[in-house]
Parts: structure tokens; sequence; C-alpha cells
């Protein structure tokens, strides 16, 4: 069992002395609308760039401003700019890459947060003891990168060396929350600067439950569409065209319905060919985790009827959530919806479906395969008409490494209960990239909840898991100076 040094004692020390400050900075973060999916909120998602760069500046790190997609006379990027810092380039030891994003989902809809998105609050947490600040981005990705940002602070703080002298590069996006459009060629074309690092770690992922900290070594891919089924050249008039004429609505509702089959798996032909069996071990683990789907439910307003109808036959909802590859219709769109009556046959409609993948499949013969599988079901009448929108490699990384072993300790003393290990259903694509181009294993440590709301009106980050994440963290770092042989 490891003890922390006397330096890693007086940072934790220090940690816990500057908690209204870390608060406080986290807050004015949150106050910024960066929101890169809306070309309203540009200028607001580089002022949060620039905030966490001067951040960086305060930890001591070498920071710089690149700029993304196309550069135009300005020397302004048409993407969102990546926040780039670097610490002790010529240190020994490991060298590790700390990914996170800065940018934000929508709010909408407005009209169901208990306060301004972007006004943050802090409230008490409902049923439980202490905190939690409420706005959007308070969980992800902004709070649990503040976590990172705050235990840097603290080690520069204490030794007056930025990330107490050990290796690191920051790698802060703005584009994740919009498909990180331009980040796979940003690599690319700076790869070198990568090339030496022996592991990523993230927190953008959760913990198990309330006092249940855990290291996640598994994320699902993402593939995300968009189809639009056309029929004639105008809207129709449904009591003359009614019966005559294709609608698209009913057509594109009879197709989709066709992804499952009866025990709802997809329908498509291929799509579980590349799929990777639960082991008989992972299955034996997960069920020891005793994690309760009805309990689960409860929590977002369901019945524990809801489990079983919901997903893949045969397979336990945590196996469904961490290992078994999903599609989902996230939008349908096509005619009339505004109020009253309006009795027309639409010239088109069109859905955002979208899959979660899980290793190995491949994102690029998904999205090919659902395509193919939808000009096989075209409606007499109708053509088609089809977006790629986004993607992202599942990531499935080693549970054996020494750098892993090293952020499990980190966290087991930082929270005192030792990480489960888990798998999470979310995506995150940068992992899957990382590993493609260079190689690099990926560290999940992450300190969301379940209940945090993500992407939702009332978005939260307990105050609990923001100190477990900066303890965390810091202890983590504790960890590489050791084996750096810094002191």
């Amino acid at each position: 069992m490891t003890t922390p040094t006397t330096t890693a004692s007086k940072v934790l020390d220090t940690l816990a002395a500057d908690r209204p400050g870390q608060i406080e900075r986290l807050i004015d973060w949150l106050k910024i609308p960066s929101i890169s999916t809306d070309p309203a909120y540009r200028d607001h998602t580089r002022r949060a760039a620039a905030w966490a760069a001067e951040h960086l500046c305060g930890a001591g790190l070498k920071v710089e401003l690149m700029e993304t997609g196309g550069i135009g006379t300005d020397g302004v990027g048409s993407g969102h700019p990546v926040v780039l810092g670097t610490a002790n380039p010529d240190a020994p030891g490991p060298h590790i890459l700390f990914y996170g994003h800065y940018d934000v989902q929508p709010a909408d809809p407005l009209e169901l947060w208990e306060s301004g998105p972007f006004e943050p609050v802090i409230r008490p947490a409902e049923g439980e003891v202490g905190e939690r600040i409420v706005a959007r981005g308070a969980c992800d990705d902004k709070g649990q990168v503040a976590t990172f940002l705050e235990a840097l602070r603290a080690w520069y703080g204490v030794t007056g060396k930025p990330a107490g002298g050990v290796r690191m590069t920051v790698l802060l996006e703005g584009e994740e929350e919009s498909g990180s459009v331009n980040l796979d060629r940003f690599l690319e074309q700076h790869a070198d600067r990568f090339r030496s690092c022996d592991a990523c770690l993230i927190s953008d992922t959760g913990m198990l439950g309330r006092e249940r900290p855990a290291i996640t070594y598994g994320v699902r891919g993402l593939v995300y569409t968009e189809v639009r089924l056309h029929g004639a050249n105008q809207d129709l008039h449904s009591g003359l065209w009614g019966g005559r004429a294709p609608n698209p609505n009913n057509e594109l509702a009879k197709v989709l319905a066709r992804l499952w089959d009866g025990d709802r798996r997809v329908t498509i032909p291929g799509f579980y060919d590349d799929v990777r069996p639960i082991s008989a071990e992972e299955r034996a683990a997960w069920s020891r985790l005793g994690c309760d789907a009805g309990d689960a439910l409860s929590k977002i307003g369901l019945g524990p009827e809801a489990d079983e109808p919901s997903g893949e036959a045969g397979f336990s909802a945590i196996e469904r959530e961490w290992a078994r590859p999903t599609a989902d219709i996230n939008g349908l769109f096509g005619g009339y919806a505004g109020a009253g009556a309006k009795t027309v046959i639409p010239a088109w409609a069109g859905a955002k479906v979208s899959f979660r993948l899980v290793a190995d499949q491949s994102p690029a013969k998904v999205e090919a395969a659902f395509f193919e599988w939808c000009r096989a079901r075209t409606p007499a009448g109708c053509r088609w008409e089809f977006v790629s929108h986004s993607g992202g490699n599942p990531a499935t990384v080693r549970t054996d490494s020494e750098l892993l072993k090293a952020a499990a300790e980190a966290v087991r003393r930082a929270t005192g209960v030792a990480p489960a290990m888990i798998k999470s259903g979310g995506s995150i694509p940068v992992a899957g990239t990382l590993k493609s181009l260079l190689g690099l294993e990926t560290i999940f440590m992450g300190f969301g909840l379940d209940d945090d709301r993500v992407h939702s009106p009332n978005e939260k980050f307990e105050l609990r898991c923001f100190e477990w994440g900066a303890r965390s963290h810091a202890l983590f770092i504790d960890a590489l100076r050791r084996k750096a042989g810094v002191e």
C-alpha cells in the first residue's frame, strides 16, 4: 500500500484549503456559454478556450492557443481552437497526455432549467449529504477538467514546478460536443508532438455510484447519421393526394420500424459480425458489482418493467450498456408540427439515426451498411438523401498496464475506496483516434454520476465528486513523480 509523499501531503492540504477558490474559478468558467455547435456562440467558445489557457499558464505550463480548420486572412481558424499546454518536455519518466474539452451542449429546452444554464448555482444535494453545482458543463466536461487543472495548480504552488516536475502535455479541444470535426486532422498534423506520450488520461467518464469510484477501461464508438426520404417535389393536399402519392412520413416510419427484430436485435446484415463477445470473466466481474437495473431506472422516472423491452434480449442491462451495440432514432421531422391543424402530405421526412458501437466494430463499415440497408428498402416513388454527421471508434484498453494500476491506486488513496473496473456506454472518439494514430492507451479516470443530467436541463456535479477528482489527479501526479524519481 502506497502512502503519500511529504510533498504530496502538502499538495492535498493546499487543495483542501483552496476549495472555495476552486469553486469560484469553476463558476467563472461555467458562466461562459461555449456551445460549439451553434455559430452564434463562436466568440464565447473562444473565450472559454482563453480562460483555460490562462488557468494553465497560472499553473506554470507553456500554453499555445492553436487554430483548427481553415485559417482565414485574419489568422483565425474556421474551427474552435485547441488549448495545448506542455510541462517539463525533457523530464525523465512517463509522459502523460491529458485530454478534455471546454465546449458544452446546447442548453435547450431552457424552460426546464430551475436556474439559468450559464448562471451556476450551488445547491444542497437532493437526498444526500453535501452540495452540488448546477450549470451546463458542470460535469461534462468543464467540472471534470477543472479537477485536473486544480491539481496542476496545487502542485505548482507547492513545488514551483509545472505538473510537479513530471512530463505532461494537456490538450483541451472545443468541438467534442459537435463531433470533433477538426481533431483528427489536428492530431495528424501535430503527431510528432504526441509520439513520445506513454498514455492518455481523460476525465470525462463516471463512477459506479456515490462513494463508489471507478476506472473505466472501455467506451463505445459512435456513428451519427441523418436520413431524408423524399417524395413529391412539393407538399401536397392530403385530401387530394392521400392514397395517391407516397407520404414520406408514413414510409419513413415503416422503414425505420424494421431496424429491429422481435428480440430487439438490429437487422442490418453483418451488424454483429465484428462484435467482441463478453468473456466469462467479464460477465462474472460485472455481476459481482451488484448494479441494480430497477434502481437506475427509478432515477429517471421509469419502473423496473421498462428494462426488458428496452434492449437486446438475452443480456443484462449492464451488458447491454457496456458490451453490446445499439441503434437509436434521435430525432424525427417532416410535415407540419405547429399549433392547430394543417392537412398536408410532406415532400420529405427525415430522421437522425445513431449507432453505439463496441469493440471491434468499424464506424465506416456500420454506416455504409446502414445506408445500403435503407436503399434496399426504398419505398416506391421515393428517393433517399444520406448525411454523415460524425463518428468515432470504440476503445477498450488494457487493464494490466502499470500506468492504469497507478491511476487506480491514486483513486484509492484519494477516496479511501478501491475503484471498480467498469466500462461505459458513452463514446469518447479521441480515445480510438489516439490508439489508431499513435498507439496510445487511455486511462479513463472520471467522477461523474449517472444522475448528473448530462446533456439535459439542470446538469450538475457533486462537490464531493469534484473534491475526489482533484485529489485523485494530484495523487496520480505523485505516482508519476515516483516513477520519474522526482522529489
